[in-house]
């Protein structure tokens, strides 16, 4: 099987001066060795582990011979130490790359600089530090210049480890916890990562582990060896999208109880990160140590079958399975489920199991391939699992209490993990069923319980709780009211014990109870405070109204609409209700109660505030038919046309509407003559005192035909004798008038032939539709007592005052204008068309031709199908 890919810490520096990239990480720790030579010291051996990348990209310098060390006290320099290279060895990556696709080169230079010194036992801690200028070139999760494109360096390192003193360790010694060095590793873009960056305690203090801030260059501008300054010192800046806490990252975080990196890789490209192990000794804090180092992801991929170790569905008998590994070399998924050799070759199946069980399932991607990689795991079938949790208190200054509530249908709950997520400190979880903790502040806080049980079910519920600086209290009500004299009970609750107290004293008995009797005698306003004992107090306030009887007050008698509801609404200050006949209501005890009356009913209301203090009254609703309304119905008209509407109604007044296309609109049988399709409407009212007061409405539509547009055609010329097609359109029957000359005057395309004792004949053609509307139009027929021509005048003015404004041939027996045309004097043309009635305006191009002589010729072909080809010229007047 394909070893999942891990990372690795990397690291390198420069020697000499310049601002090449250099160190890929570092890590400054230190060892108790014995007492110190003189009286009232400790020996301490430091070492510096540096790291550098063994082919680099771009310019990097090889790691230093020597590095200076200094260490501080009070932020003073204690002394500075330059130490020799003590060792110095290569790290190659030793796993398999067989199946790996563009695998690049891993490889490190790892090199230790080694000293002891005596210190001096002091109450305050030493801090030891080692400062570069530069890192490794492409990161890109930290800004590397001042400013971009230039060769001054923004960020670098500073490695260094804390000595606590006798303020934390009181008369105990100590070493610093320190990383395993490990094999290097690969990482892969948006492959998963398991990387184990936990350490060891000498001393076996116990460990915890986040991400934080790398440290910048401090004094280093260059790669010269020159004295670390003196702490504190400043994180490097990180570009957007991360940050110390999330170097890598949203996808990727760290087990702070294991030291695991665990999530997806991000892009290709080299990452600053610092790890930092935070050593803990009898729940006290005493140091913290810190990795700081480069992770570098490749645009590589391997074809791998990853799987959890156990899947459990709990909530049903259906599992989706998913490869873990994603991978553009895996081309082939087989899913064996472990029933009844069911198979799949689907990427992400969703299997449903017959029955509850533990099932083996296995995954070969690739299957009989040469990467081809396999796993299997456990899928528990265990449906009826869901966690819950309840909560007891919510008090900042008290502990609040949960309980775990979680129900399972199989097997029993084995574990629990609480997560009360208070974020200032990491203390703030339990493992236990039922826990208790003590908030810092009021606030809201999400509270996470993750459980399991002993079928493999593991789930979590997270849910927001309140914090408040008080008591939880519960008051049924908060205003009501009573009549002078009565007794009223007041009540309150919280979810912790407290104890109460109300006030006022007067006309009150058992004030110190959750539960008090009240009798006051005018409206009074009574506080209660709720003390739990451990500094949560809360209050709260009931008014409580006194009444001197109780009001009430029904509307006058009056008439509804028969099957309509009405709601009736008393006016009172009365708190209880009781309706009779109660069956003639929706809600008998209700203050406004619907009802629907058949036939004149009374109700009569007893409304209170106690038993002794109440009032009655009635009220008669009679229901009266609604009115009648009826619009009639009306045939179609044609545009143009009138119709009489005729209505009916049973009522006390009627009236139409609209009414800007009806004459005589006060009446029941109005002319209506709309120019378009038209609803009208007839309310009627009955205005009567025992009608129904709701007006009725019924509607008529009159659809109006649209108007009918018959086309004769256009007025035209032709010679004596030439056979002429009229053709009407817009209708479906015509008739022709005068019929001289005419074939057929009710045909819709007759041929007309005129022998010449006319000058012109105007002819008119009535259109009617199949609904009967009609229309009309006329054209003039122009007849020449000439052969065939085509007329042209001798001059035209195009001045725009409406004459002789264009050119415009006049064709006689002319069937087919094929060419007119233009030309100046040095024969261009300047206009040409073939479309009979178009003409020229005296233009070229848009612009205005000057005044003289123009060519025209026309060619066309004649009604018995000759050519006539006519030239000449024209004058062109301004």
């Amino acid at each position: 099987m394909i070893k999942r890919l891990l990372i690795v810490l990397l690291v390198c520096f420069c020697a000499g001066r310049g601002f090449a990239g250099h160190i890929a990480g570092g890590e400054l720790y230190y060892q108790y060795i014995s007492a110190g030579s003189a009286a009232n010291t400790n020996k301490y051996q430091i070492t510096l582990r540096l790291f550098r990348e063994c082919n680099p990209i771009g310019q990097a310098a090889q790691l230093p011979g020597v590095v200076r060390i200094g260490i501080f006290r009070n932020n003073g320099a204690v002394l500075t130490k330059d130490v020799t290279q003590s060792d110095f060895i290569l790290l190659k990556l030793k796993t398999p790359l067989t199946c790996i696709i563009n695998k690049p080169d891993v490889c490190y230079q790892v090199a230790y600089y080694t000293f002891t010194v005596d210190l001096p036992i002091i109450p305050e801690e030493y801090v030891a530090a080692y400062q570069t200028c530069c890192r490794s070139n492409s990161i890109l999760n930290v800004q590397q210049y001042a400013i971009p494109g230039s060769p001054v360096p923004g960020e670098g390192s500073t490695y260094s480890c804390n000595i606590p003193g006798t303020n934390i360790l009181n008369n105990d010694i100590n070493s610093s916890a320190a990383f395993a060095l490990k094999d290097t590793v690969l990482v892969c873009s948006s492959k998963k990562i398991d990387l184990d960056f936990s350490a060891t305690d000498p001393d076996g203090d116990s460990l915890s582990y986040s991400f934080c801030a790398a440290y910048n260059r401090g004094a280093s501008t260059d790669a010269s060896i020159i004295a670390p300054s003196a702490p504190p010192y400043q994180s490097v800046t990180y570009k957007s999208g991360y940050s110390g806490e999330s170097p890598l990252g949203s996808n990727i975080v760290i087990d702070p109880a294991t030291g695991k990196i665990n999530g997806e890789a991000p892009p290709a490209g080299a990452y600053v990160v610092n790890v930092c192990v935070t050593e803990w000794r009898n729940g006290d804090i005493i140091s913290v140590h810190r990795k700081d180092f480069i992770v570098r992801v490749s645009n590589c991929d391997f074809a791998a079958a990853e799987l959890d170790a156990a899947y459990a569905t709990c909530d049903g008998f259906t599992a989706h399975l998913e490869n873990e590994s994603t991978s553009s070399g895996i081309n082939s998924y087989y899913w064996e489920f472990g029933v009844n050799g069911d198979t799949s070759s689907l990427p992400t199946p969703d299997y449903t199991f017959k029955d509850t069980g533990v099932y083996t399932v296995k995954l070969v991607v690739n299957r009989g391939q040469e990467c081809s990689d396999s796993t299997t795991a456990l899928v528990n079938v265990f449906p009826g699992f869901e966690p819950a949790f309840t909560k007891a208190g919510g008090c900042y200054k008290s502990p609040v209490q949960f309980t775990d509530a979680t129900s399972t249908a199989y097997g029993v709950v084995n574990s629990w993990r609480w997560d009360f997520g208070d974020n200032a400190t990491l203390t703030d979880t339990a493992s236990i069923d039922a826990a208790a903790y003590q908030f810092p502040a009021p606030g809201e806080y999400d509270v996470k319980l993750t459980v399991t049980n002993s079928k493999g079910c593991l789930d979590s519920i997270i849910t927001p709780v309140t914090i408040t600086d008080k008591p939880t209290l519960v008051l049924p009500f908060k205003d009501t009211l009573i009549c002078k004299g009565d007794t009223l009970r007041l009540a309150a609750s919280s979810d912790v014990p407290v104890a109460y107290s109300w006030l006022p004293a007067y006309n009150q008995l058992n004030a110190n109870t959750a539960r008090p009797l009240v009798y006051p005698a005018s409206s009074t306003a009574y506080s209660v405070t709720a003390d739990d004992g451990n500094g949560c107090i809360g209050t709260d306030t009931i008014q409580v109204h006194v009444a001197d009887k109780v009001d009430l007050q029904l509307r006058k008698d009056s008439v509804i609409c028969l099957t309509d509801t009405v709601r009736l609404r008393p006016q009172t200050n009365a708190l209880y209700f009781t309706w009779s006949p109660a069956n003639a209501v929706d809600n008998a005890t209700s203050k406004e109660p619907a009802a629907r009356p058949l036939a004149a009913t009374t109700y009569q209301l007893h409304a209170a505030i106690s038993e002794k203090c109440y009032a009655d009254a009635a009220i008669t609703i009679t229901p009266a038919p609604y009115p009648e309304a009826i619009a009639g119905v009306a045939n179609p008209i044609c545009y143009g046309f009138t119709t009489q509407l005729d209505a009916a109604y049973k009522g006390s007044i009627f009236e139409w509407s609209p009414v800007n296309s009806l004459l005589n609109a006060n009446t029941l049988t109005p002319i209506a003559g709309p120019q378009e399709t038209t609803t009208y409407t007839l309310m009627v009212r009955d205005t009567t005192t025992t009608g129904c007061p709701k007006p009725v409405y019924d509607t008529v539509t009159v659809r109006v035909i649209p108007q009918v547009h018959v086309f004769a055609g256009n007025d035209t010329n032709i010679v004596t004798k030439q056979p002429l097609h009229l053709k009407a359109t817009g209708a479906e029957f015509y008739q022709w008038e005068p019929a001289t000359g005419m074939t057929n005057p009710e045909d819709n395309e007759p041929v007309v032939i005129l022998n010449g004792t006319e000058d012109a004949v105007t002819y008119h053609v009535k259109g009617t539709t199949a609904d009967g509307c009609f229309g009309y139009d006329t054209l003039t027929v122009f007849v020449y007592k000439t052969l065939p021509q085509i007329f042209l005048p001798t001059a035209f003015t195009p001045n725009n005052d409406g004459l002789n404004d264009r050119l415009i041939p006049i064709l006689a027996g002319i069937k087919n204008l094929e060419l007119f045309s233009i030309y100046n004097r040095w024969g261009q043309l300047l206009y040409s068309t073939s479309a009979a009635g178009q003409g020229w305006d005296g233009t070229a191009a848009g612009n205005k031709q000057p005044e003289g002589s123009y060519i025209y010729v026309i060619r066309a072909i004649d009604y018995l199908d000759k050519p006539i080809i006519k030239k000449g010229s024209v004058v062109l007047i301004r």
